[in-house]
């Protein structure tokens, strides 16, 4: 078992802007505001998915943002909203704050749906701003920013594949091929002494692990060298790939050595029986090879055992065994045993807009993300919208906080980089 893991940045589309319009038709000569709200922005949304296991498309791309939301338009249409984004990851991803490392959800749930950052909120046009003592008001809301984040994706991966078979068949070679892992790998007997993982890339949105299995020994059932470790990973992994030597080479008989192995699984754990297995008859590009692989074709085949000749030598007929892994993946129904610990997640409450007002050098300064989205949606051209900036800013309490810091009348007040003039 390892931990794949992918780090990556999302950012939720921009809510549109309000508009500013007034209607003007026939027969309406004083016609009122007209602008239509913004639309919100994409989300980006998390999907479980069963069918994806490893997170090994992350890797390729890092970065993904929400469609922006459209402007609001005249004749109060509303802009259309921006697209979501959904993102799907295997089930058992562990999503965590990058900065903080605390978990913001488990997807454990095939099918399981998380808004991981929300699109911002569209701004209301003109026509929301209409009073009874504001009737052509000359300002609309621009919207809000979306939501971002850098996340780390978490996945504890046990092996899809196994790769099973006597000490130096090639199961490491076939691996390095397979896979990004760099097994160490030598013209020895137990080169392998723990399990070495990769992950094998077959398209987009597939992919699977495949572990090379230490070579196993006779007595492995019961202990011997290092059997009850090896046959537990076996034990986990979903389909079996039995490596045989089908050249003989080192004086082996590559059927006695498939019964062999199999019986140390079998009484390791009968249920290893059950497990789907296919065989690699490697070593095909040594001499003696073409005799063995018809006689282990004529021994297994009638028993229901596919054949794939191959040479991790010269990587003959790997690619294709690769496709053959996948197939047989695919038909079977995935197990989730990588839920071996309880998660405690902790969810933080969304931050309200913030209002900061100080002094600093002698400088009155008012800055935070309430005060910002306000100076954007004021037209300081129109009396109506200077109003309801000035209105908005005593409701927040800044003017009643900036009297408290000392201010007078025709100090210089600087918000969110404007200069302003102070008179109550």
């Amino acid at each position: 078992m390892f931990i794949d893991v992918a780090k990556i940045n999302l950012k939720a589309g921009n809510g549109g802007d309000g508009a500013v319009a007034f209607r003007r038709e026939k027969y309406e000569p004083s016609g009122g505001p007209f602008g239509g709200d913004g639309g919100d922005g994409g989300s980006i949304i998390l999907e479980a998915d069963e069918g994806i296991r490893t997170l090994m498309d992350f890797r390729y791309k890092r970065s993904y943002k929400g469609e922006n939301g459209e402007n609001g338009k005249s004749k109060k249409q509303f802009g259309k909203k921006g697209q979501d984004v959904v993102l799907k990851v295997p089930v058992g991803t562990l999503v965590k704050d990058a900065n903080t490392d605390k978990v913001i959800v488990d997807m454990r749930e095939h099918g399981q749906l998380y808004t991981i950052v929300q699109g911002g909120r569209g701004g209301r046009g003109n026509a929301k701003f209409a009073t009874a003592t504001r009737q052509a008001p000359r300002f609309a809301e621009p919207g809000t920013k979306g939501e971002e984040i850098t996340v780390i994706l978490e996945l504890k991966l046990l092996a899809d594949i196994g790769l099973v078979g006597f000490p130096n068949v090639g199961k490491s070679t076939i691996l390095s091929i397979l896979s990004a892992a760099k097994p160490k790998i030598d013209n020895y007997h137990f080169t392998t002494l723990k399990p070495n993982l990769g992950v094998v890339r077959v398209d987009d949105e597939k992919s699977f692990v495949i572990a090379d299995i230490p070579g196993l020994i006779e007595g492995a059932h019961e202990g011997a060298g290092l059997g009850h470790d090896f046959l537990r990973h076996i034990e986990r992994t979903r389909v079996l790939v039995h490596v045989l030597d089908a050249s003989g080479i080192e004086g082996r008989n590559p059927i006695d050595d498939f019964y062999r192995i199999n019986e140390e699984l079998i009484k390791y754990n009968p249920k290893l029986s059950d497990k789907p297995q296919i065989i690699a008859a490697n070593k095909m590009d040594l001499p003696g090879a073409d005799e063995w692989l018809e006689k282990i074709k004529i021994e297994f085949e009638p028993l229901g055992y596919k054949v794939y000749p191959i040479s991790a030598a010269t990587m003959e007929g790997v690619n294709k065994l690769k496709f053959v892994m996948w197939d047989v993946l695919s038909s079977i129904k995935p197990e989730y045993e990588t839920f071996d610990e309880e998660i405690e997640i902790t969810l933080e409450e969304p931050e309200e807009e913030t209002v900061i007002v100080k002094k600093e050098n002698g400088k009155y300064i008012v800055e935070g993300s309430f005060v910002d989205r306000l100076i954007r949606s004021t037209n300081f051209e129109d009396l109506d919208s200077l109003r309801y900036f000035q209105n908005s800013m005593r409701q927040k309490g800044v003017v009643e906080e900036l009297k408290r810091l000392g201010v007078q009348e025709n100090d210089s007040v600087f918000i969110c980089g404007y200069e302003f003039e102070f008179f109550d």
